[in-house]
């Protein structure tokens, strides 16, 4: 039977250049950074959350010491006691290093972060770019330092340089409000690194590729034509000018058929806001004639689980449409408004979701901005439906 504790010897700590975790068993492992430092970890699954809580660096914290820790800490979370809470208290200069902050600082943060990707990539970016101060205390972290991450790939990953740039920012600020360093942020850019590094020349915006909006009629016929759901998903996609996510984790709790109106959740929207979305007669026809067999409007093969993302741009493949994406066509919706009718931009970007004016002036829009909307959606339905035929049964 293969040992559930105490796996590594001294040796083998000794010796480890693998860059990643090592695990000791009972919640221990030895970290090996990609340049070679290493560090204690207990990691712990909490809430269907995992946690890891740095205990000191090997060198300073030996493999018995990290093991007689580890003991502790698997008698602390038996008896049900917030680890990281009363280590917080009890042992708070156990490890007070760069990567032990930065992970902190993920978890406090972690629960208003929607996006599983951006979660993943801020403990990806650090761990990968910011590996030469990952064991470095704190309140040791200089601007060398942080130049000597940024300098490498300020050109060369342009865009990743500035993501690195701005999270080591936000984790040595929080550093710095827990008291743990002082002094001006080395990783802040006005009035600092902007007066070190060169400016980098901003790459070409990218564009999602729109269909004319003059063809989207034409398209809209052929659309109907095909009886695959991802098609209706596509359909109420471009009647409703929503994006992609927001039509394929639509639920029927929030559509009201007879108030003509759906209701997308704040924590569905991009901008984090509660949005309303005016139902053309087009769009209620396509919503009545779907089946409800289950709380997703548009479910997909497994249980409870949506069409997949990329469902409707399959749909366009094989309509031989590949140079357009879905969410181009809410640029055709909004350069139709623009060319082609008299509604305000304003009445536009709101259908769009976007943030209009300040504060004040869309409290002042926001009781007759709606009927204004739901007029614009209508006559967006009507345009598109100028060269349809009947819905394929």
């Amino acid at each position: 039977m293969a040992k559930s504790i105490n796996r590594l010897t001294d040796r083998q700590v000794k010796n480890l250049k693998t860059p990643g975790l090592h695990s000791d068993g009972g919640n221990l492992y030895l970290n090996v950074s990609p340049n070679g430092a290493k560090s204690w970890r207990i990691i712990y699954t909490k809430n269907g959350k995992r946690i890891e809580l740095g205990i000191g660096s090997y060198g300073t914290v030996s493999l018995a010491k990290a093991r007689e820790k580890a003991i502790e800490a698997r008698q602390l979370l038996h008896e049900g006691v917030d680890l990281k809470r009363h280590w917080g208290k009890q042992n708070s200069g156990a490890d007070r290093s760069f990567g032990a902050v930065a992970i902190e600082h993920i978890e406090a943060h972690e629960p208003s972060w929607k996006n599983a990707k951006h979660r993943q990539q801020w403990r990806n970016t650090l761990k990968t770019y910011a590996s030469s101060i990952w064991e470095m205390p704190v309140d040791e972290v200089g601007v060398e330092e942080v130049l000597s991450i940024l300098k490498p790939i300020w050109f060369a990953k342009s865009e990743t340089a500035g993501r690195v740039r701005g999270r080591i920012e936000s984790v040595l600020d929080a550093a710095k409000v827990r008291g743990l360093r002082s002094g001006e942020n080395p990783a802040a850019w006005r009035g600092n690194l902007a007066l070190l590094l060169p400016s980098r020349k901003k790459g070409a915006r990218r564009h999602h590729a729109a269909m004319p909006f003059i063809d989207v009629p034409d398209f809209m016929s052929k659309l109907r034509e095909r009886p695959a759901l991802a098609a209706r998903a596509l359909e109420l996609t471009i009647l409703t000018a929503a994006r992609t996510s927001e039509v394929l984790h639509a639920t029927w709790s929030e559509f009201d058929l007879e108030g003509r109106t759906w209701t997308i959740p704040a924590e569905r929207m991009k901008a984090g806001r509660e949005h309303r979305v005016p139902l053309s007669p087009a769009a209620i026809e396509l919503l009545e004639d779907l089946k409800r067999a289950d709380e997703l409007v548009f479910p997909g093969q497994l249980r409870d689980k949506p069409l997949s993302n990329m469902s409707m741009e399959m749909c366009l493949r094989r309509m031989d449409m590949a140079h357009y994406t879905v969410h181009g066509f809410r640029s055709s919706f909004r350069d139709w408004v623009g060319e082609a009718t008299d509604f305000p931009r304003e009445v536009a970007e709101m259908a769009l979701a976007h943030v209009v004016g300040s504060s004040t002036e869309r409290a002042y829009r926001r009781g007759n901005a709606f009927e204004k909307r739901r007029e614009l959606m209508t006559a967006w339905a009507s345009y598109c439906a100028s060269k349809l035929t009947s819905r394929c049964p």
